[in-house]
């Protein structure tokens, strides 16, 4: 007779069986806004009526055009993934887009993964475009009122479907990736808190405005156009450079890990501020420098020697026109933009010749042979945070260093970026200690003990024990030492702070489970998983153990959810048929506890 046992580790019980703001809004309430090619009302025109010339240079440009209504941004495509064996068709039929995907049972999976034989076919209707398809593009669908991001991308530089990154190499179709406000904020404009229950989770549409608009950059226009103009716009050449920067970085810095401060949601943010004043950002000491991700260069251009001499004075503007873009230049005027871009610190003299050929000076003698400044000093490396793509080096190197940086340390030890001695304040023992427990999650025992270190002082200072993020970490920490006394208090604590963390709703049935308090572990993981289905260990867990109390009906119908939010999970199908099987009921499996 199959057995179930409890095993710790994420909320996963191990089934061991026999097999809006204020502000300029032009958009209808609930519908994202105007990009190219919809038929939604454009929310830069109040702009262009004075801003014509900067109005039509700037709709041409990836960051206006990085999201919209799917039909405006359709892409078709049709691809099979073959470690899954699922074949995944984007189609378009009367003005409507949708992602179908099908495997056949016999189709089976790669040669190096398990076969599945179960049929797979279903469809969803994509909302929302995600990405201009300079680099590439996505697709965004709602379910039951949650939000996911599809598990295909279309990779403009070869011109192919592929998998989202992270699955490329997937056995399973991932069909519950959420998409939250942080990853919103940078690709639309607009966008919404979340609810409570989960964090992609919306009232209405995620976000107000298709694309980058006018406003997330030069904030608020409400009194500008009220005023005729009169009323002047945030002045972003008076800002401190700090504020400044902040603009940019609010989405071209990522760091090693990120974590908000308590109290505070990334999308708030609004121009004029410090992005620093939400979040801290962390970086390994002595390890890459960030280039290497596509999001943040910064980090890479703190260590430049063009940053180090010129200090506030280089800014992202400096290089980066944020109205126009190099992509609709040919490779030849890219060279000569950006050489000009150089020259105005290396040879300014150069620069005001306007064309003319210097005959001495560093434009003249520095491989005046060679126009293209970045085909050494910025050169093109993968990006390891998106498929098929490459980033330019912002380090800025004098001679460029064959296979990336400096490698990573074998010790971690995290620095925050945009701190003293770098930029601002210093970050707080909380926010450290969570970015310690984020790397401690990969196996690092030495980042737990840092982490533990941290959060003990930080929740020994705290007024309230209103924090939910430390005290999911701590709960989390204790649990894998097996202190599950000292676990089940910070759980508690958790959910007293923020009563929908499903994780830490999930994390402590485990706990109850393994105390058999199985009537609390079952009341706990049915909450985590009916207010959030991404949360699929307490789906699993939940349906195992209504399976081991003798509610066959109950596991079924957990089961039947799971489906319907990740309909290829091998896991739930498993469980599936071990329930609906003659070899044994529910029943007897609970009674070989």
């Amino acid at each position: 007779m199959a057995a179930v046992s409890l095993g710790m580790g994420a909320g996963l019980l191990v089934w061991c069986g026999g097999a809006t703001r204020s502000g300029v809004v032009f958009a209808r309430p609930g519908t994202a806004a105007w990009t190219q090619g919809s038929d939604e009302p454009d929310p830069n025109a109040e702009c262009a009526r004075c801003h014509q010339a900067i109005y039509e240079r700037y709709r041409k440009t990836p960051m206006a055009n990085a999201s919209g209504p799917a039909a405006a941004g359709f892409l078709p495509g049709e691809f099979t993934h073959a470690e899954s064996g699922v074949t995944f068709r984007l189609e378009k039929t009367d003005g409507r887009v949708f992602l179908s995907f099908e495997r056949d049972v016999d189709a089976g999976r790669g040669e190096n993964a398990n076969s599945a034989d179960w049929p797979l076919k279903g469809q969803r209707e994509l909302r929302y475009f995600l990405g201009s398809g300079r680099r590439g593009r996505t697709y965004l669908f709602e379910q039951d009122g949650y939000w996911f991001e599809i598990p295909v991308n279309w990779y403009a530089k070869k011109r192919i479907w592929d998998m989202a990154p992270n699955y490329l190499h997937a056995t399973e179709m991932p069909l519950t990736m959420p998409v939250d406000p942080g990853c919103l904020r940078c690709h639309s404009s607009g966008a919404q808190s979340s609810l409570p229950e989960a964090r992609n989770k919306y009232a209405a549409a995620p976000f107000l405005h298709g694309g980058i608009t006018c406003t997330a950059c030069h904030g608020d226009a409400a009194e500008h156009v009220a005023s005729g103009g009169k009323m002047r716009m945030l002045d972003l050449k008076t800002l401190k450079p700090l504020e400044r920067d902040s603009i940019c970085l609010n989405c071209h810095l990522e760091g090693d890990v990120a974590i908000e401060h308590k109290g505070k949601r990334w999308e708030q943010f609004k121009p004029g501020e410090s992005i620093f004043d939400y979040a801290s950002y962390f970086v390994v000491e002595g390890g890459k420098t960030g280039d290497e991700r596509a999001t943040s260069q910064w980090e890479a251009l703190l260590k430049s020697g063009c940053k180090r001499g010129e200090g506030d004075r280089l800014t992202c503007t400096s290089c980066h026109d944020p109205h126009g873009s190099v992509s609709v230049m040919s490779a030849e005027e890219r060279a000569e933009y950006y050489r000009r871009k150089c020259l105005q610190c290396h040879d300014p003299e150069a620069v005001k010749a306007e064309g003319a050929e210097a005959k001495t000076g560093f434009a003249a003698t520095h491989h005046a042979e060679n126009r293209d400044c970045t085909a050494c000093h910025m050169p093109r490396v993968r990006a390891e945070d998106i498929a098929h793509e490459q980033v330019t080096d912002h380090s800025i190197p004098r001679i460029a260093q064959k296979g990336g940086q400096s490698a990573v340390a074998t010790k971690e030890t995290l620095e925050a970026i945009g701190t003293e001695p770098g930029v601002a304040q210093a970050s707080s023992e909380r926010d450290l200690g969570l970015a310690y427990a984020q790397r401690a999650l990969r196996g690092d025992r030495a980042a737990g003990e840092r982490a533990l270190e941290l959060l003990r002082a930080s929740e020994a200072d705290l007024a309230e024990k209103a924090d939910a993020p430390l005290h999911e970490s701590l709960g989390l920490l204790d649990q894998v030492s097996d202190d599950l006394a000292r676990a089940e208090k910070e759980y508690g604590m958790a959910l007293a702070a923020d009563p929908h963390d499903a994780v830490a709703a999930g994390d402590l049935a485990l706990i109850r489970a393994r105390a058999k308090d199985y009537s609390d572990a079952v009341r706990l993981w049915r909450q985590a998983f009916e207010e959030n289905p991404v949360e699929l260990g307490a789906g699993h867990n939940l349906a195992v153990m209504e399976c081991a109390t003798g509610d066959k009906e109950a596991a079924l119908a957990t089961l039947a959810r799971i489906f319907v939010f990740s309909p290829d999970d091998a896991a739930a199908h498993k469980l599936d048929r071990e329930i609906r099987s003659d070899r044994g009921t529910c029943e007897a499996r609970a009674g070989t506890r």
